[in-house]
């Protein structure tokens, strides 16, 4: 072969690899490393059964983030252990924003109890969506019109005289009850309580004569005062509610400073990266911020209330540790 022949086929291999490589540095160069969040399904975890409130909540954040991300967002219950299983399946999820949820106020409750070792500090906390105070309500042929009369006849009466109802054995609504009666120096002892499957059944317990009062969210019990079989005495927020201005708030009606709250905020595992923030918690935000959500929530009497990842890590945190105190007090712990 000769040299010039030499020449040109050493030039043609250099043309070869120098193509071969700028081929390569363009696939990377328009081949990102990770694909922008988000590119798949997202889960939604509701800790609680299909038809509840915390699944409506759930489904209809769910919609709304499906139109705003335009990825499919599945919502899936994940019932049991008094609400233990679906929180446990939030926080050991990968924590890459595809599977997120909704953890309610008993994480604030749960390790209280000794039914798990999982607490607030376990999420990562994008916003809180909804918050409801406990109420306190009697039957309409109740002889007790306002809470100042029912409290006066709690203290004055036998122990035992009255029951009372709401919630399971150490639940929300009994967590409820105990603080108010502890905040009036009445020992919680004096009142036994009922426990039930939810609020629902409590009511109509109550209707029929089973107890004597029930506390639970006034929302839970619209349909009843609505049709005028229950009365509403006081809620236990820090101000009245739209829905029933003229029912005072514990503070008005009997002096007391107890408070209870529950809430609904959306979170994921702890070690969500910032860049999956940066997406979720703008697009919750607008959800919360709809018509549509607006809508749904006054439609079933729902509170609304947003607060940010930062201030709904603190109201979690501040819950946790009051109830802790007020359980114990009332000897609802291990």
């Amino acid at each position: 072969m000769s040299v010039k022949s030499n020449q040109k086929r050493r030039s043609l291999t250099k043309i070869l690899v120098a193509s071969a490589m700028m081929v390569g540095l363009a696939v990377v160069s328009f081949s990102p490393a990770q694909a922008a969040y988000p590119d798949r399904p997202i889960t939604i975890i509701v800790p609680w059964g299909a038809g509840g409130g915390t699944d409506a909540v759930g489904r209809i954040f769910g919609n709304l983030l499906e139109q705003d991300l335009k990825v499919p967002v599945n919502v899936v219950n994940r019932d049991g252990g008094s609400g233990v299983v679906g929180h446990s399946a939030i926080i050991t999820a990968e924590p890459d924003g595809y599977t997120i949820g909704i953890a309610t106020v008993e994480v604030a409750m749960m390790h209280w109890v000794g039914l798990t070792k999982l607490t607030y500090a376990d999420f990562t906390v994008f916003a809180q969506v909804n918050q409801d105070p406990g109420g306190l309500m009697v039957g309409t042929d109740s002889p007790y019109k306002s809470a100042k009369d029912l409290l006066a006849a709690i203290k004055e009466k036998p122990e035992k005289t009255f029951k009372a109802s709401g919630t399971g054995q150490g639940g929300i609504w009994h967590l409820g009850m105990a603080g108010w009666l502890l905040s009036e120096g009445v020992d919680v002892a004096k009142v036994p309580w009922v426990p039930s499957k939810g609020s629902a059944p409590a009511l109509k317990d109550m209707v029929a004569g089973g107890v004597d009062f029930v506390t639970s969210s006034l929302a839970e019990g619209r349909a009843l005062i609505e049709a005028g079989k229950v009365l509403p005495l006081a809620n236990m927020g820090d101000e009245r509610l739209p829905l029933y201005p003229d029912v005072p708030t514990l503070k008005e009606a009997t002096g007391s400073n107890w408070t209870v709250n529950v809430w609904r905020t959306i979170a994921g595992p702890k070690g969500v990266p910032q860049e999956v923030m940066d997406v979720l918690v703008p697009a919750i935000k607008r959800a919360y911020e709809s018509d549509e959500y607006k809508k749904f929530m006054d439609g079933r009497g729902f509170g609304m209330i947003y607060r940010g990842p930062k201030e709904a890590y603190e109201t979690m945190e501040k819950t946790d540790k009051s109830f802790g105190e007020v359980m114990k007090a009332a000897g609802l712990t291990n």
